[in-house]
């Protein structure tokens, strides 16, 4: 059976000229600095991601620097596929109208969980490029993504790690947390993930499609933990 969808966003962006969205959404750095994995753009031919095994290859559909972009559409066999599409519109007073369409198909009959969780972690990738571009733009991140243990009871991994963040209620966008010492900001939150930036960081956790706790962070400081050092964070996270 399987289900077709598409997702539009929209964003006025003050302060922030086309040629910084471009970066951001056109460079193998920039979009590290705010989407998933490792990322490489060959110009006007071809976006690579690498994510924990998972290696994607889009082909550019349209390429027009500071104005259009867009990538994907590749059908696999059961016709699965994901396409991309970036509009840039500069406006007076140096800001910039961004859209995103992203769209695709999902096979079979058991399309609803992951077509949830993407719909979830869509939202905070969204969310993330616009908090990038507010408070980055121009700067490089480096990706860090860690694979916790899989998670028998959400709620109960919801309560702890909001704790261990030092929120005591179930939050909210502007709250304040902290992570890894750093007093931050809430910027983001749904049912399946939060995110927070300090002043060096933005720090996402997601619910995994394949039930585990995903840290997909973005660290803007070289003075920051490590892989290895998220893994134990998320390990001791799992037993409290």
């Amino acid at each position: 059976m399987g289900h077709a969808f598409e997702e539009t966003n929209e964003a006025l962006l003050a302060d922030v000229t086309p040629e910084q969205v471009w970066e951001a959404i056109a460079t193998g750095p920039g979009i590290d600095s705010w989407f998933m994995g490792v990322n490489e753009v060959e110009p006007g031919a071809v976006v690579r991601g690498a994510f924990n095994g998972y290696e994607p290859r889009h082909g550019i559909t349209a390429w027009e620097p500071g104005k259009h972009l867009a990538y994907g559409g590749e059908k696999a066999p059961d016709g699965r596929f994901m396409a991309y599409e970036f509009l840039i519109e500069g406006r007076d007073h140096g800001s910039t109208v961004l859209r995103m369409v992203a769209g695709g198909f999902l096979p079979g009959d058991d399309w609803q969980d992951e077509f949830e969780a993407m719909t979830a972690g869509g939202a905070m990738f969204w969310r993330t490029l616009l908090e990038y571009l507010g408070h980055f733009a121009g700067r490089t991140a480096r990706p860090v993504t860690v694979i916790g243990p899989e998670v028998t009871d959400w709620p109960a991994l919801w309560s702890a790690l909001h704790r261990k963040l030092g929120l005591t209620t179930p939050p909210r966008i502007g709250d304040t947390a902290t992570v890894d010492g750093e007093r931050g900001v809430v910027y983001y939150v749904n049912s399946q993930t939060i995110g927070i930036r300090t002043p060096d960081a933005m720090y996402r956790f997601f619910q995994g499609i394949t039930g585990v706790l995903i840290a997909m962070h973005h660290v803007f400081a070289d003075d920051q933990r490590d892989d290895h050092a998220w893994s134990v964070w998320l390990n001791d996270l799992a037993v409290l």
